[in-house]
């Protein structure tokens, strides 16, 4: 069944499915599994709750938290962490009803101009001095403006990129290209896929959602010169770029990807490759940090690192992301609140990530030209010259060889998107697992799409 697609009405799904009702300013939303339990706050403090997902640099930045809380005893901080889809339903649904439920949102650089455009967010200006916005990457901050107005601040930002165990590439007399195709990669992990001994040649995400698999699968599709929509927004899943795209992803996991890979996202493929359970993993440029490190990664030594592979279409590119603190419209606290985020995102946060963690390696990257230029954290990153020189060459306006109405790498910058990113990712996941062919799931998502497009007035 196809769901309504416009964004009101896609709301007030998500607000029956989650419960959209404001809580009262004197019980804050409840922590998240793992996340401190909220205390009563002192006379005059002024309360945020803040949303966020439960990435590992999100994590670092709740514990680091408690010392802007110390440097302002006026403000105390409320977490809510969770997981990256139920992130996006709660912030959508509550910003979407004017709910004033979160005082600062986790939001990524496909809602930040949505909902700019909407006036549900509070521009992000006259920062001072000291915060140097125009130390942000470029790509970062064009994506997360609207008329050269910034709307969020970015927390790190992100290309994707192929990781691999070089150990085990020397050990089958392989060498990976400077620039590799997807094919490349098939051979690969044919090559290194050894399950008995717990090594899986690759490890992608398999778990269906628009930013789960569907991220990469688009990335796949213009590396193959396909495309989402013609130019007068007719869909295009069931042509044979599309078609060879899904049979490649579905044929990589199949024969070679880890047990119950249509549950793993983010999160999951990066603790199988820092266990060393995979010989390759193509996924966002933020876990580099993460697996150079040997404090997280068992196999910090034995990684080395690629562009994203690309297909017919040489020129295709890894994807563009930023998570990113937002303050919404709806929020009654937006000076505190942007006063937390404005901390959050700043360079001497940054500075403090090394210094607790002991390594420049773990900082949050991808948002400052600073971080690069540093040369602690370049010693520290060994791919931080590779990154930053992805992310500044990334078109989102021109992602694949045909021409397109939309911009995005790894999705369409349309409100409808979410819905449909979401519908064709489960059908894609659905043929991942077994229970329908591939062509049976690009009709269904071709036709998905199509409706979707139509009801919102896209079509030519």
């Amino acid at each position: 069944m196809i769901r309504k697609l416009s964004l009101a009405v896609a709301v007030a799904g998500l607000l029956a499915a989650c419960g959209g009702e404001k809580k009262p300013e004197a019980a804050p939303a409840k922590a998240a599994e793992g996340a401190p339990a909220a205390a009563a706050p002192a006379a005059g403090q002024t309360t945020l709750t803040v949303a966020t997902v439960n990435n590992g640099d999100m994590v670092v930045m709740q514990e680091l938290s408690k010392k802007f809380e110390a440097a302002n005893p006026d403000i105390k901080l409320n977490w809510v962490v969770l997981e990256e889809g139920v992130l996006r339903q709660k912030v959508t649904t509550d910003i979407a009803a004017k709910g004033g439920q979160f005082d600062v949102m986790t939001i990524g650089m496909y809602e930040a101009p949505i909902w700019a455009k909407k006036g549900w967010l509070t521009e992000m200006k006259d920062l001072g001095a000291g915060y140097d916005v125009d130390d942000l990457i470029k790509p970062m901050r064009d994506g997360l403006s609207v008329d050269g107005k910034l709307y969020a601040l970015p927390f790190y930002g992100e290309t994707s990129m192929t990781y691999y165990r070089k150990d085990l590439m020397d050990a089958k007399g392989l060498k990976m290209p400077v620039k590799p195709t997807w094919d490349d990669i098939e051979k690969f992990a044919a090559a290194m896929n050894d399950k008995e001994k717990g090594i899986y040649g690759i490890c992608l995400r398999g778990k269906a959602g628009w930013g789960d698999n569907m991220a990469l699968v688009s990335t796949m599709v213009n590396a193959n010169g396909g495309r989402w929509f013609d130019e007068k927004w007719q869909p295009q899943l069931t042509t044979p770029e599309w078609k060879k795209t899904i049979t490649q992803y579905i044929n990589l996991l199949t024969k070679y990807g880890p047990p119950g890979v249509s549950s793993n996202s983010f999160n999951e493929s990066l603790a199988l490759m820092q266990e060393g359970k995979c010989g390759m993993w193509i996924d966002a440029s933020v876990a580099a940090g993460m697996l150079y490190d040997p404090k997280t990664s068992k196999v910090a030594d034995k990684i080395a690192f690629a562009p994203s592979p690309v297909g017919s279409y040489a020129n295709a590119s890894g994807w563009l992301w930023a998570w990113s603190l937002a303050v919404p419209a709806s929020s009654t606290k937006q000076e505190a609140a942007k006063k937390f985020v404005t901390w959050a995102t700043s360079k001497e946060y940054i500075a403090e990530v090394a210094k607790s963690k002991g390594n420049w390696g773990a900082v949050p990257p991808g948002t400052r030209k600073s971080t690069y230029a540093n040369p602690e954290y370049q010693k520290a990153a060994p791919f931080a010259s590779f990154v930053i020189d992805a992310l500044n060459k990334v078109d989102p306006a021109h992602a694949t060889a045909q021409p397109v109405p939309y911009v995005g790498v790894q999705y369409v910058g349309i409100p409808e998107f979410q819905a449909i990113g979401t519908q064709v990712g489960q059908s894609i996941s659905g043929a991942l697992a077994g229970k329908m062919s591939v062509d049976d799931a690009l009709n269904a998502g071709n036709e998905a799409a199509k409706k979707a497009v139509e009801q919102g007035g896209y079509l030519k």
